[in-house]
């Protein structure tokens, strides 16, 4: 018999830089005329769209 030949791994692909592979960064709340600071809430990563992995090109 012939030996079994084994697929090549996928690597794995690499985490955002922007939200190390969370796929969400803080984004700040401002409100009011003045537009003060009120705090932070988590945003969507416009670089990886969400999904964590660095972009290929």
């Amino acid at each position: 018999m012939a030996t079994r030949k084994i697929p090549a791994r996928t690597p794995k692909p690499k985490p955002c830089r922007v939200c190390k592979g969370s796929g969400e960064v803080p984004i700040t709340v401002r409100v009011g005329r003045k537009r003060r600071v009120v705090g932070q809430q988590n945003g969507f990563c416009l670089n990886c769209f969400g999904s964590g992995h660095a972009p290929t090109s």
